[in-house]
């Protein structure tokens, strides 16, 4: 039994949809065959040379914020090869892949997709092997509007009016694939890009690249009396303790479930880093975050067996219980965390949509973020949550609530490996939709050829007086309720 309520005097902030962005990289196949066949392409139904069954997917999740090009790749990137009617063919590099890059989805393209889907546009810099002239350089060719030579460019090139990209990644992981730089030569490298970057765009939105505790301890006092010059401060997270994306068992699955969790207090000791250098009113951008299960890479625990280097994984109905679980943390951050990015939006690690030559289908975690959608862009408000543990530290049923107009929408998440939780939920007015995701095995997956084995549902409720509300949530699974004041 665990019961539930809604505080709704006691908000935390409102929930950025920047908080329910996405990644993506070039790397194995996210951007090249995931979003982009090309415009010459006949097998596949396209608008614009971009899938047409990915991006009405995408459309229904929906895709706030997208981070392009990556990631490492981005900083062997050069915006300049992705412009044209003549574009080379280059060496794409990203987390020790070499392929080739035709340079067909390139900066049109990209900011095209983002305009197809609604999302706001996120750039990340090349500082690894770039300069501080190239990046001014892409930020005028988006951005600006008097007729200079590089805006006479994006003109000829079919793109009158400037896109005003606000948010850019100054380099990328530059502790290690972006330059393995030190973090103090990194901080006055950093110092020196943003200053002329915000001479091109004085409104840009500038992302420093941050890592663990010490490298931006070390960052943070470089930048102590820079601060005007950040406004977002990048950290990663991937869970890497669960063991195999499929083949796990209880032991993996909670251990999944404890890694997503913390990843709160990474947030939370990240703020005390940057509050004692000052930089009280910098955000906190997880850019990367989600599932990197040990078939998908070499290193990390277990990460060499059945690692085939493409990077593309199982999405179980544990990884979107492990996404739920980061979520509410997100949503108690919301006043510090000004930007997430999950990794990645098609095919590669902890993906929402998959595809198979001209198949495509949903993972759990894609039905779980439009499980979310009620959330993005509103308050949220503190849960008063009571319920038995299931593992050391890890509560049974997780909750998040936000407010936004008359409408309060509740997410919880049933924990459990093995046993349903009856909940009961007080302050409930009238409910107007009520789902649930829920699979007979946490390692349910959907695929090429069963699409459908997990989908979300109708709840099933009953009132117990007049704004009690009880139900039953299966063992490993997730619900929303959202309700609207009794109007009589």
């Amino acid at each position: 039994m665990a019961t539930v309520r809604v505080l709704t005097d006691e908000p935390y902030g409102v929930i950025s949809p920047r908080l329910y962005g996405h990644f993506a990289e070039h790397l194995g196949r996210c951007c090249y065959d995931g979003l982009w066949v090309g415009k010459d392409c006949t097998e596949i139904p396209h608008e614009d040379g971009f899938r047409t069954d990915v991006l009405e997917a995408l459309r229904a999740m929906p895709v706030p914020m997208l981070r392009w090009p990556g990631g490492c790749y981005a900083d062997h990137y050069h915006w300049r090869d992705g412009i044209g009617a003549e574009r080379p063919t280059r060496l794409g590099l990203s987390c020790d892949r070499q392929v080739l890059d035709d340079n067909s989805l390139g900066t049109h393209e990209f900011l095209d997709l983002c305009s197809k889907l609604g999302a706001e546009p996120y750039l990340a810099g090349n500082m690894g092997s770039g300069s501080p002239q190239e990046m001014c350089d892409w930020v005028e060719y988006t951005n600006a509007s008097i007729p200079t030579t590089i805006v006479r460019e994006r003109h000829a090139n079919g793109r009158e009016n400037p896109w005003n990209v606000r948010l850019w990644g100054v380099g990328n992981e530059n502790w290690g694939c972006g330059g393995d730089y030190e973090p103090e030569h990194y901080g006055r490298e950093y110092r020196r890009y943003a200053t002329m970057l915000r001479h091109v765009d004085p409104k840009a939105e500038l992302v420093v690249c941050g890592f663990e505790e010490d490298w931006n301890v070390r960052l943070a006092n470089t930048l102590r009396d820079r601060w005007r010059l950040v406004d977002h401060f990048s950290i990663h997270r991937y869970w890497i303790k669960g063991g195999h994306g499929t083949e796990f068992g209880e032991e993996g699955y909670y251990s999944l479930l404890h890694e997503a969790e913390a990843t709160e207090q990474f947030v939370l000791r990240t703020r005390e880093i940057l509050n004692e250098a000052g930089a009280t009113k910098v955000g906190i951008a997880l850019d990367e975050w989600g599932v990197w299960h040990p078939e998908s890479r070499s290193w990390g625990p277990d990460g060499t067996q059945g690692y085939v280097g493409d990077y593309e994984q199982s999405g179980t109905l544990r990884d979107a219980l492990a996404a739920a679980v980061a979520l509410e943390g997100f949503h108690r951050q919301c006043a510090s965390l000004s930007l997430a990015n999950l990794a990645q939006i098609v095919n590669v690690l902890h993906a929402p949509v998959m595809t198979h030559a001209g198949g495509m289908w949903l993972t759990p975690t894609y039905h779980l973020l439009r499980m979310h959608a009620p959330h993005l862009g509103a308050t949220a408000v503190r849960t008063a949550v009571q319920s038995d543990e299931v593992s050391p530290g890890l509560s049974a049923l997780g909750a998040t609530a936000s407010i936004q107009g008359d409408a309060t929408a509740l997410s919880l998440t049933n924990r459990s490996y093995r046993e349903p939780v009856e909940v009961t939920v007080s302050g409930v007015g009238d409910v107007f939709s009520a789902r649930l995701l829920a699979a007979g095995e946490a390692r349910a997956e959907n695929s090429a050829w069963d699409p459908d084995a997990v989908l979300p549902n109708a709840l099933h409720y009953a009132y117990d007086g007049p704004d009690t509300l009880v139900f039953a949530l299966p063992p490993h699974s997730m619900a929303t309720v959202s309700w609207r004041p009794r109007t009589t």
